[in-house]
């Protein structure tokens, strides 16, 4: 990478805590790319299980609303 302070930057953009962020970037001037690498990764890792935990959060009330619409067509309606 060509600005060694980008790092650091693209890291806080990932949504990396700044105690991270500070990390890899060592890793990183240090010449530890490898260990740069896996942490990077293994954040990566993290974001996409959150990504997966909100999307089934999104198809359970996907579901929710597709059952009440269907009520609401059918004049299932109470008040």
């Amino acid at each position: 990478m060509n600005d060694k302070k980008a790092v650091k930057h693209n890291l806080l953009d990932a949504g990396c805590r700044e105690q991270t962020a500070d990390f890899v970037e060592q890793l990183y001037l240090a010449g530890r790319l490898s260990d740069a690498l896996h942490e990077m990764k293994a954040f990566r890792c993290d974001l996409m299980d959150a990504v997966h935990q909100c999307h089934r959060r999104v198809d359970c009330l996907d579901y929710l609303i597709r059952q009440t619409e269907k009520e609401i067509k059918k004049g299932n309606l109470k008040s």
